[in-house]
């Protein structure tokens, strides 16, 4: 079993991805799973001591959901916690970190064009995921595949995702 987590900041892509390679990976052999589907509601993690634990908890309901199959899993989750915070299963053989990345204008532009009720109204709002932005930027270079979306449409990058994938295919 595999594990190809799909990461970057709201804005990036990610939730389009992972409707646009569930449509192309083979379901009996991987699970596309998004963070949001796990059934886990952060605000019941923040502000609380479990706080840290939100994303390893995410992540072990996303391995229940795919079954012993290879997991796409498309989060928020950072490499540095993935491997301090997050329990796997021991049929686990390999994880692959793949960034979606934009510049921060972009990812402004995506935010405040989703609906209000959304919550990315204000510069506050969208600040720490500008900041997380410019992390995944400046950290580039840690992950197995790093793409810039602003130039690619979402075929061309689930194209190019779903390639990296199958390319480690067992």
């Amino acid at each position: 079993m595999k594990l190809f987590i799909i990461t970057g900041a709201c804005g990036a892509g990610k939730s389009t991805m992972k409707d646009e390679l569930a449509a192309r990976l083979a379901p009996d052999r991987y699970a596309c799973v998004d963070s949001d589907e796990a059934g886990l509601n952060w605000w019941d993690y923040s502000g609380t001591e479990r706080e840290g634990q939100y994303g390893a908890d995410t992540l072990r309901e996303a391995f229940r959901i795919a079954d012993g199959r290879n997991l796409v899993f498309v989060t928020c989750m950072a490499p540095h916690d993935y491997m301090t915070k997050a329990a796997v299963p021991e049929a686990l053989t390999a994880t692959f970190h793949i960034a979606l990345w934009a510049k921060d204008q972009i990812i402004d532009q995506r935010l405040r064009a989703r609906p209000k009720d959304r919550g990315f109204t204000t510069d506050e709002a969208i600040r720490p995921h500008i900041e997380y932005n410019q992390w995944i930027g400046r950290n580039r270079g840690k992950y197995q595949l790093f793409i810039d979306t602003e130039n690619q449409t979402p075929d061309e990058t689930a194209k190019t995702i779903a390639a990296f994938i199958t390319s480690l295919a067992e």
